[in-house]
Formats: structure tokens, C-alpha cells, sequence
């Protein structure tokens, strides 16, 4: 059984707004959509006070913010909004894992985001906080990004059921967004563990087990990531069930079930890659083993070559004066060429045995 230690880490009180991620340069910048079939608009570049002026709870408000360093705005955030300091200082927590939160008047929910490292095989993890109230959508993520890009275009140029559907349609297409790029990582995964197939082959360098072992923590990294997510899509159910919060429209819960469904899929394709790189794994041993045994065949055949002629050279080399050889004219050609013809009918018997 694996030993469980325990991680001494940097301690948060409850409640405390502290920002425990690692992009702490990013300035803070929100960006509020408004929009039903009929309208729609945009606002950027606008003082926080002035929020509560453009949002319209007759029509779907999507306040969307980026940068997360600065708790003093986050706060503020809080109070136009009617946030609960809990909820906020999970907004700031990056450190715990996905979840979501039922409370009477809105549904928390936060996930982790990620994409392959294009310079190397480590990965960007950025997580990403919704809140979610009636006609109301706030998103939390640590930097800029493009993962929405192609929501905000359908929301624009209305494209799809977005402009017809509440918020809770909007929270699902997010979700989605994001969900997407846990297959975009999982396949750059996918595309770096066949590369270093390839290169096991033909390379023992031991870099490539580095690799290799760098591509099993991702990926379990990944599972962990997926784990929680797929319960709080599952827990989304209960929600239905229970009644407690209705702000989720009955029709739209198909599409949350949609999105449990991929968090199995990943799961799958997941736990089928960790096979994969089990696989190389092996096959890089298997190829060192084989290497070795070629190594210590040819040394073997080489020592079998050298024994007769060591002995008989140990023989000769004993000085007897009763050796008739000894004193003989052609003695030591004689020799000489007995040990040449020894040597070539040994090659050729190893040849026809196939031994090397």
C-alpha cells in the first residue's frame, strides 16, 4: 500500500481574501455583456461603481473578469453583488480542487483550466470561478485568455441558442469551452508520448525515461483535475432533484449531463494513455535489457573463442623438458596453425547454430 504523507503548506485563515495563485502581475480588467434575442451590448473600460447602472435583469448579464491579485476590487466585486466573503475567498483559493457550492440565491461552482506548454511538457493551470444568480453570470479567471473568444463571437453575432437561453445556458457553454481544452491537452499529450515511442526505438538516452515519467504526472495530474469536476457535474442532478435552487431551467439540465458524460470520456482516454506510457516505459527497459544481452552475447562468444586457444598456450607454456614438441623445427608453426583452424571451425559451428 502506497504511504500517504503529509504536505506542510502555507496555511489561509477562513474567509481571508488572499490570492494564493502565481500570476500576480496581471492587471485586473472586467468586461459586462448584456443581451436577449433582441439586443445586445458590450461594456468595457468602466469604473466597478458604475455596474450596477449597465446590468439589466430583464435580459442575460455576463460580468466577466480577469486578474485576480488584487483583493481590494475583489471585495468590491463582493458588495455590488451581494457576495458572501466565503464564497470570495474561494474565488482567490486556487489551491483546492474543483467544486460546486448550492446556496439559496446562486450556485458556485470553479474549475480547473488547462493547456500543453508549447516550450515544454509541463502544464498551464489556471482555475476559473462562476457564480451564477438569476439573470446573472460572474466569471472569475486569473489572466487573460482566449478560452471564451468563440462564446462571446455567438453571443455577438448571435450564433446558436445562445441569445434564446437564460444563464444557465451560458454557464454551460463555458463550462464547455473549458472542457475542450482538457481534450486539447490530452491530445498534445497523446502526439509527445508517441514522439517519444519513436525515439525509444532508436535512442537510450535517459532523458527520454525523464520524459516519460514527466508525461505520467500530467496525466495524472489531469485525472485528479477531472475527478472532482465529473462530481460536481454529477452533483448537479441532486440540485435538479432537490429543488432548492431553480435558477438551472429544467430543459438545460440535458446539457449538464452532456458535460458529465465528456468528464468520463476524458477519464477513459485518460487511464488508456497512462497504458500508453506504461508501454514506452517498458519498451525503453525492454530495449536496454535487450541491449545488455546483445552486449554480453558477443563478449560470451568472444571468451568461447579464447578458451581452447588460452589452454593450449597454457599447455605449452608449462616448460617441461619432456614436451616432444618443444625442441621440434616446425613445433611452434605447427601450433600456431592448429589454433588458426580450431578457431575458424569454432566460427563456423557457431554460425550453423546460429548463436550469434
Amino acid at each position: 500500500m502506497r504511504k500517504i504523507k503529509y504536505k506542510q503548506v502555507r496555511k489561509i485563515q477562513p474567509n481571508s481574501l488572499e490570492y494564493t495563485g502565481k500570476v500576480k502581475n496581471e492587471l485586473i480588467d472586467f468586461q459586462l455583456f448584456v443581451y436577449n434575442k433582441l439586443d445586445y451590448k458590450e461594456f468595457k473600460k468602466f469604473d466597478i461603481t458604475e455596474t450596477h447602472s449597465k446590468i439589466q435583469l430583464d435580459k442575460i448579464n455576463w460580468f466577466n473578469l480577469h486578474g485576480l491579485s488584487d483583493s481590494t476590487i475583489i471585495q468590491k466585486i463582493g458588495s455590488l453583488f451581494n457576495l458572501d466573503k466565503f464564497i470570495l475567498s474561494e474565488v482567490l483559493n486556487t489551491d483546492k480542487r474543483s467544486k460546486i457550492e448550492e446556496f439559496s440565491d446562486l450556485l458556485f461552482f470553479n474549475i480547473k483550466s488547462m493547456l500543453p506548454d508549447e516550450n515544454s511538457d509541463l502544464l498551464k493551470v489556471e482555475q476559473i470561478s462562476f457564480i451564477l444568480k438569476k439573470n446573472l453570470l460572474i466569471s472569475f479567471q486569473e489572466q487573460k485568455g482566449d478560452f471564451f473568444i468563440h462564446v462571446r463571437e455567438r453571443i455577438k453575432t448571435d450564433v446558436g441558442l445562445v441569445r434564446e437561453k437564460g444563464a444557465d445556458y451560458l454557464l454551460y457553454i463555458l463550462l464547455d469551452a473549458i472542457m475542450e481544452n482538457f481534450y486539447i491537452t490530452i491530445e498534445e499529450q497523446e502526439n509527445r508520448v508517441e514522439e517519444m515511442q519513436m525515439l525509444a526505438k532508436y535512442n537510450d538516452d535517459r532523458e527520454i525515461l525523464i520524459r516519460v515519467e514527466k508525461f505520467r504526472d500530467n496525466y495524472h495530474f489531469l485525472k485528479r483535475s477531472i475527478i472532482p469536476l465529473r462530481d460536481s457535474l454529477y452533483a448537479i442532478k441532486t440540485i435538479k432533484e432537490d429543488a432548492t435552487f431553480n435558477e438551472i431551467d429544467e430543459k438545460n439540465y440535458t446539457y449538464f449531463d452532456r458535460l458529465h458524460q465528456k468528464s468520463l470520456e476524458l477519464l477513459e482516454q485518460i487511464e488508456y494513455d497512462l497504458t500508453t506510457v506504461d508501454s514506452v516505459s517498458n519498451f525503453y527497459f525492454s530495449t536496454q535489457n535487450h541491449k545488455m544481452n546483445e552486449v554480453m552475447k558477443t563478449l560470451t562468444v568472444v571468451s568461447v573463442f579464447f578458451m581452447p586457444l588460452t589452454f593450449i598456450v597454457g599447455v605449452y607454456g608449462m616448460n617441461f623438458d619432456n614436451m616432444p614438441e618443444l625442441h621440434w623445427k616446425y613445433g611452434y608453426f605447427f601450433v600456431i596453425g592448429f589454433m588458426v583452424l580450431l578457431l575458424i571451425g569454432m566460427i563456423i559451428y557457431f554460425k550453423r547454430k546460429k548463436w550469434f
